[in-house]
């Protein structure tokens, strides 16, 4: 299976990133019940302050959206944005087992964590500089459209166009994983603010989980850094 691609610009906007990729085979139909309430669980670590280097975590975060032309109160990293649902309701409502996992390692770690339907991808994922011409698939009022990025906008994309804008803040439609099965893909990513060895945790909790949701399925683990 291949792995992402980091171009060599990303480390003139962060220099301290560093990711951790998952590629999951779960060709297997075998399917197995999450042990517990793990999502729950999440919520309930945010609303009592979370880790104690999450908010440092994400004000980095925020900067580096505005390196790249990103306005991080308006368009935020995708872990800030759990964070703010999760504060102003309590709760966030559950999607499926799936889902409800990676937004629980993303909000109990403060990461961004995104999952991806990797049999959907044309080349490899790559994380890029936008040049403005490539193509987004999203949705806007119930319609199915074709946006753009800015130029200059950090962004995960394939040999096809835009999975993710302004680096994990919208995913897009072709790639989106909503269901156990097949090549799934996760992305952990991660600042110098958050402890090397928090986001090798976060990762095990990932991996844990996918691993009693999809008995027996193949795990390929890989750290990433800027070229």
């Amino acid at each position: 299976m291949d792995f992402p691609l980091i171009d060599r610009s990303i480390a003139e906007i962060a220099p301290d990133f560093r990711a951790i990729s998952i590629l999951v085979d779960a060709s297997d139909p075998t399917r197995g019940p999450m042990a517990r309430d793990v999502l729950g669980e999440a919520c309930d670590f945010v609303r009592a302050g979370g880790p104690q280097w999450g908010d440092a975590h994400l004000a980095s975060w925020a900067d580096v959206y505005s390196r790249f032309g990103a306005k991080p109160n308006r368009t935020p990293c995708s872990a800030q944005a759990l964070k703010k649902r999760v504060e102003k309701d309590g709760r966030l409502p559950t999607i499926n087992p799936l889902v409800d996992l990676y937004n629980a390692v993303s909000l109990r770690f403060a990461v961004p964590v995104g999952g991806e339907n990797f049999d959907a991808y044309v080349g490899k994922p790559r994380l890029a500089i936008a040049d403005g011409t490539e193509a987004f698939d999203t949705v806007a009022n119930g319609e199915a459209i074709i946006e753009h990025p800015s130029v200059g906008e950090v962004i995960w994309r394939d040999d096809i166009g835009v999975t993710c804008r302004r680096w994990n803040w919208r995913q897009g439609t072709r790639t989106r994983l909503d269901s156990i099965g097949g090549r799934m893909w996760f992305i952990l990513e991660s600042l110098e603010t958050m402890p090397e060895e928090a986001l090798e945790e976060a990762a095990n909790m990932l991996v844990s989980g996918l691993r009693q949701l999809a008995p027996g399925c193949d795990v390929y683990r890989q750290n990433l850094l800027p070229a």
